[in-house]
């Protein structure tokens, strides 16, 4: 507990507006750790290559991809 008192005596040396950048700091650490809810992948562009399947092999499709990528 002495260390708690510790941090409690340092913030409350601080100045009203950056008490409250403490408060929104220490908020956001809390939520970065609670683990994150995972959603199942979706895949909905599967098949959307569909029309290029008699012009290109996967591997021309990928270098494509890559292309238009940058």
């Amino acid at each position: 507990m002495e260390k708690y008192s510790s941090y409690q005596q340092k913030v409350n040396e601080l100045p009203e507006y950056l008490r409250k950048n403490v408060e929104l700091y220490i908020d956001f650490l809390l939520e970065k750790q609670k683990p994150k809810k995972r959603t199942k992948l979706k895949q909905t562009w599967a098949g959307s290559l569909k029309q290029f399947n008699n012009e290109y092999s996967s591997v021309e499709l990928q270098k494509l991809a890559l292309k238009w990528r940058n």
